[in-house]
């Protein structure tokens, strides 16, 4: 799923054994999360494939979440004595979730990972492997990664769940451990707050888009129930934006 952007990032304006690979039906509110940034999806691009130059914040917990990935003794992994200790998850490829036309991507492949972009949208699918053609963009929905169990060293998913109600979350939250190695990060961003707010007009073109705002201790409450372990919750109000608040959480994938 694309990540929905406000002005000031996010938000319409306002080795591993074998998976299943499995075919699970969507939502049916995605379809229209899948048509609107289809048809947003060109101007989308000109209007954010920039916008990490211009935010320090962004750039800094992107930065964080490589160096999880990559540093030896900063990821959980199993451990005898109390199921989980600290070193690292080990070489592999990262899914960036939600990758729109793939700047974050690139960002990250700069960072030194070995980086892929998944998108709900092929209009943004399009636009990514246009912008970076030496980068892997797939088609995919993050209720059913098309990757191996455990095959995964990290997973982005920047500003990329909020359009699902948090009722939905688990299923998500669940596909994430999946995927995942034990041990490897997960970073998830989004906006901040109680109500969800729904637009039908954005970035020039007629959408069909809810965000879900969310606490981030709902957010933590259930990736631990999916098996992640929390390390680290931060909110961001920017100076241009006061009262808005952004949420990041980095948790890893706790062993079964």
């Amino acid at each position: 799923m694309t990540r929905a952007r406000s002005t000031f990032c996010r938000g319409p304006p306002d080795g591993s054994r074998p998976a299943t690979l499995r075919r699970v039906r969507d939502p049916g509110f995605l379809d229209a999360v899948r048509s609107s940034y289809d048809h947003v999806a060109a101007h989308y691009a000109t209007l954010f494939n920039d916008e990490l130059a211009d935010e320090p914040m962004l750039r800094s917990v992107l930065t964080l979440f490589a160096d999880l990935v990559t540093a030896p003794g900063t990821a959980l992994a199993a451990d005898p004595a109390d199921g989980y200790g600290l070193g690292p998850a080990g070489p592999g490829r990262v899914a960036d979730v939600g990758c729109g036309p793939g700047h974050v991507t690139a960002f990250l492949r700069n960072r030194g990972l070995d980086v892929f972009g998944v998108d709900l949208s092929p209009g943004m699918i399009a636009q990514a492997r246009a912008g970076y053609p030496d980068l892997d963009f797939e088609v995919g929905s993050m209720t059913a990664l098309n990757h191996p169990d455990a095959g995964l060293s990290g997973l982005n998913a920047f500003y990329s769940t909020i359009h699902f109600p948090t009722p939905e979350l688990p299923a998500v939250y669940r596909e994430f451990h999946r995927v995942l190695r034990p041990g490897a990060p997960l970073l998830l961003a989004f906006q901040a707050g109680d109500e969800p707010k729904h637009f039908t007009h954005a970035w020039d073109h007629d959408v069909d888009l809810t965000i879900h705002r969310r606490r981030p201790e709902t957010v933590t409450g259930l990736l631990a129930e999916a098996g992640f372990r929390t390390v680290m919750t931060s909110l961001y109000e920017p100076p241009s934006k006061p009262g808005r608040q952004y949420a990041y959480v980095i948790a890893h994938r706790l062993p079964s």
